[in-house]
């Protein structure tokens, strides 16, 4: 089926809002085509991961958008940059980096959007209702857009999210489509102790065993006695949109789409039932953890996506009055670092040793030390996945208890499971 522009769509990429525009619209013009979407449909917001330097390539269209006069059409938060222009942390980029890095930040302020600078735009004001179309990027804020606001967006990538949001379009295909947002998996959590699910472990380990289990289709978890809470949601998306492609989940009598294990099926039988085991659980926690050396930790680094208030709150709990040993790095959004310099809690964290990044996070930006074989330890299954290939740490995955303990003794220290 050819693509149809309406008159008003035409009239953009012929140049009636300026070239910025017209080269937007067209951009999303040519992926519809590509992706057989019949039509364009208007969006409500977008989130624009592009906004992170990768080279001179992504500035300079950044600026021809601007110098053609683009302007987003929605509202647009923007995902992590390279730079925590907060000054919490500083990283290691060469000048010329560094310069095109804050070049390119400055140029999508330029074009309109909200400078939030974080991964977790949707505990940062960010939430479109249910049933929206929107146009965002970053694969854990798409997941979660998805799966527990029940917005609807696909993996928007780099440059297309900005021509989305200045176009004000996106293409109507994938899981905008309502039919395409059933589970067609069940993966079924009954057969794990309840003091498993309950742990602060577990979702991280779920997420990434799901991701390389489902792959990029949708499924709907069972077996969960009770709502999880939206941080354990977060860091299950994060984790499953790592390891697999997963762009939207359910989870039976949680998640908006899937008030029961029917309904997110749309009344149909799933093509398969993963029942997931404790031997399947050991196995996924082991994958977390890369490093050769399991007895040395040379960083611990916690918040992808972005630390939210109340993950502060626990850390704040666990270290207590204590001294780190060895630096942890907390990465979080401009949202949360606000409320901890309103009553002087940011710098009681870095007196104890937490290094607070914002802005950005330590696997997309060089913070962390250049050591020879370094170990990160880390409580994110996010991090655990790129940490090895973007930084060249090897990660020894915990909770963050077991983070914050041995942050505090210099090595790693493991809990008793439950």
């Amino acid at each position: 089926m050819a693509l149809a522009l309406s008159p008003e769509q035409r009239e953009i990429a012929n140049g009636a809002r300026g070239e910025g525009a017209a080269m937007a619209m067209r951009i999303v013009a040519a992926t519809a085509r590509l992706m057989g979407a019949p039509s364009l449909i208007p969006i409500a917001s977008a989130h624009i991961d592009g906004a992170l330097y990768h080279g001179d390539s992504g500035t300079l269209f950044a600026e021809k958008l601007v110098a053609g006069g683009g302007k987003v059409a929605v509202r647009a938060t923007l995902n992590v940059g390279a730079l925590d222009l907060t000054g919490c942390s500083k990283n290691r980029l060469p000048a010329h980096e560094r310069a095109m890095a804050r070049r390119m930040m400055e140029a999508y302020r330029a074009l309109g959007c909200e400078p939030s600078w974080t991964c977790a735009p949707y505990q940062a004001g960010h939430r479109p209702a249910p049933g929206t179309d929107v146009a965002w990027g970053e694969s854990n804020a798409v997941v979660f857009c998805n799966s527990v606001l029940g917005a609807r967006t696909n993996r928007y990538g780099d440059f297309l999210d900005i021509a989305c949001a200045i176009s004000g379009f996106a293409p109507y295909y994938g899981l905008h489509r309502p039919e395409n947002r059933r589970a067609t998996l069940v993966f079924d959590v009954s057969g794990l102790r309840p003091a498993f699910l309950s742990s602060e472990v577990a979702w991280p380990i779920l997420g990434s065993l799901y991701g390389r289990e489902i792959g990029d289709a949708v499924g709907v978890v069972t077996g969960i006695a009770r709502h999880p809470g939206e941080d354990a949601l977060k860091a299950f998306g994060a984790a499953s949109a790592s390891a697999g492609a997963v762009g939207l989940f359910h989870v039976a009598g949680v998640t908006p789409e899937a008030p029961d294990l029917a309904t997110a099926l749309h009344n149909q039988s799933p093509q398969a039932v993963i029942k997931v085991t404790a031997e399947m659980i050991a196995d996924s926690r082991r994958r977390l953890s890369t490093a050769p050396d399991m007895e040395r930790i040379d960083a611990v680094a916690i918040g992808s996506p972005h630390l939210s208030v109340a993950e502060f709150d626990r850390l704040e709990s666990l270290i207590g009055k204590r001294k780190l040993k060895v630096a942890l790095y907390a990465c979080t959004g401009r949202h949360a670092l606000v409320a901890l310099e309103a009553d002087g809690r940011r710098a009681a964290l870095e007196a104890a040793g937490v290094v607070i990044v914002a802005d950005t996070c330590v696997v997309v930006t060089p913070i962390l030390p250049d050591i020879e074989g370094a170990v990160l330890m880390t409580n994110s299954g996010k991090f655990a996945h790129y940490a090895p290939g973007n930084t060249g740490y090897g990660v020894i995955y915990g909770s963050m208890s077991e983070c914050v303990e041995s942050a505090v003794l210099g090595r790693p220290v493991f809990e008793v499971a439950a």
